[in-house]
């Protein structure tokens, strides 16, 4: 292929926005490289569909991370998305932004442009809000659909009212002025059918003569030559291929993906590269440092009240109705991302903000790992918000191979223990209140047995995991160990490359991270925009 003017790697939730701003000028010569496949598949598109895509190969990297100490040495799946849309095409469509505070406090570590004032404008422009929340913070002319679910569970409506009773509001929009509370999750669909970045920006432009997107194609590194970024090595079709870029790469493979290609072509910490018989292009220690992620604990009930989403005798006719009723009006049991309702709030050690989160699912949750349990019930997922606890990403030489080790660290700092403790008491107490009390639950995990927080604590270590949202790997800032800067997304020491996802946020926002994300690549484009 002949040399182009941008090279975006990576078509998830920020590479998608860059290349469809990039190649709106029609004069620049466009090519997204996408390791995974098409989103053309039914489990895709429909929201139940969820369950059968995590740990498919078809959809899914399935990295595993390294043993954690803290957790009794358990390798943690970490699930993230490998195909167009990227993680967006595989998560549960939750539109969550974060919080005000979250943004002001990147800009209080050195990253000038990133506060709250900065960022909820370009979110707004990213926004087709379909709801008619308060447009002085939601967008209604962007790309990205912003809805309601179709057909909630009413039990979702039990929880909500669950948690009034024991001082949790009901909140109608958790991307309004406060995140605190329990509600009803704003979902990325289009009538019912889920809207993934790929959907939003990519797709309806991907005919433009200027813009080539490859898939199924792999990176395996970057060109340097004299401190500029000239190219990409990549694997295609199980050839080796050298595409020459005229401009700039920009580097949009996520908070693991990230990394990796940074170090896999010397960019990274000078030490730990050569040790692997990496040649050092430019010493940065601060790649792969950072990761931060929500860890999660888990508490799931039987139930017999069909209400509740399950597999029974007694659910056969929604069941064998189902396919129909999605069909016709995007109603009954294909249509839920089953974590339709949730929200945050504070334990006693949090300060003014929400310090956990909420996913609750109308439906039995399977104590054993399975994809689907006979039987009803309901559950919740209880993350630490803005965890303490910090790991790395490392490239380890395994003979001719480099392999990626995920090491999060989880409950390496004791108080993200102690806030999940505490949320999982929340969690309970919701449960135990009425109108949730009236399903009669019986709590299988961690079980009636387990009530101090000692038990607590040792269920997390044995059950814990984490709900997918990592970022921080190539951090944004001035420091010593950041990356990026915050202006132009360049990478330090380094010309021809910015970075654009999760993985240069300085800190976990609290929430959801597709979104931001977006915002991320957006705000990338611009900087490109800016310069040219």
């Amino acid at each position: 292929m002949e040399s182009v003017d941008h090279i975006v790697i990576g078509a998830g939730s920020a590479g998608c926005v860059v290349a469809n701003r990039l190649s709106a000028d029609p004069a620049k010569r466009v090519l997204v490289i996408e390791n995974g496949g098409s989103d053309r598949d039914i489990r895709v598109k429909v929201p139940a569909g969820i369950l059968a895509m995590y740990g498919r190969p078809r959809f899914d990297y399935g990295f595993v991370g390294t043993p954690q100490p803290e957790l009794n040495n358990r390798r943690i799946p970490v699930n993230r998305g490998k195909l167009l849309g990227g993680s967006s095409s595989m998560n549960s469509m939750l539109y969550i932004r974060g919080a005000r505070e979250d943004y002001d406090e990147w800009r209080d570590l050195g990253c000038e442009g990133w506060a709250w004032s900065d960022v909820l404008p370009v979110f707004k422009d990213l926004e087709r809000n379909r709801i008619g929340q308060d447009p002085a913070i939601h967008g209604t002319q962007g790309e990205l659909f912003v809805d309601r679910p179709k057909d909630p569970n009413p039990v979702c409506e039990d929880f909500i009212a669950a948690g009034g009773t024991i001082g949790l509001p009901r909140n109608t929009d958790f991307n309004g002025p406060s995140q605190f509370g329990l509600g009803v999750y704003d979902v990325t669909q289009n009538n019912g059918i889920r809207f993934s970045a790929y959907n939003a920006f990519l797709e309806p432009v991907r005919n433009r003569p200027n813009l080539v997107i490859w898939t199924g194609t792999e990176v395996s590194r970057l060109v340097i030559t004299d401190g500029r970024v000239t190219g990409v090595e990549v694997l295609r079709k199980g050839q080796p291929v050298t595409v020459s870029c005229r401009g700039e790469v920009v580097l949009s493979a996520g908070a693991i993906g990230t990394p990796v290609i940074l170090m896999a072509s010397g960019i990274g910490p000078g030490g730990a590269l050569q040790t692997q018989g990496i040649t050092v292009a430019r010493d940065l220690p601060g790649v792969g440092q950072n990761l931060r992620d929500h860890v999660d604990g888990m508490i799931t009930v039987r139930s017999n009240s069909t209400r509740t989403l399950g597999i029974s005798l007694r659910n056969a006719g929604k069941l064998m109705a189902a396919p129909f009723s999605f069909a016709a009006a995007r109603k009954g049991l294909l249509s839920t991302n089953y974590v339709v309702a949730g929200g945050f709030a504070r334990t006693r050690h949090a300060g003014d903000l929400p310090d956990v989160q909420f996913h609750f699912v109308p439906g039995y949750r399977s104590h054993r790992g399975r994809l689907v349990e006979w039987g009803h019930g309901f559950a919740i997922h209880t993350c630490v918000l803005r965890p303490k606890s910090i790991g790395e990403i490392r490239l380890v030489r395994q003979g001719e191979r480099l392999t990626t080790e995920i090491d999060h660290r989880f409950f390496s700092d004791p108080q993200d223990a102690r806030v999940l403790v505490e949320g999982i008491k929340i969690a309970r107490s919701i449960f135990a209140a009425q109108p949730m009390a009236s399903l009669k639950g019986r709590e299988i995990l961690p079980g009636p047995d387990v009530r101090t927080d000692d038990e607590i604590l040792a269920y997390l270590r044995a059950e814990a995991l984490t709900v997918y949202h990592p970022v921080g790997t190539a951090k944004m800032g001035r420091d010593p160990m950041a990356v990026i800067d915050p202006v132009t997304m360049k990478v330090h020491g380094i010309e021809g490359l910015r970075v654009a996802d999760a993985s240069v946020m300085p800190t976990l926002i609290g929430g959801n991270t597709n979104a931001p994300s977006m915002m991320i690549g957006e705000k990338c484009a611009r900087a490109i925009r800016k310069a040219a």
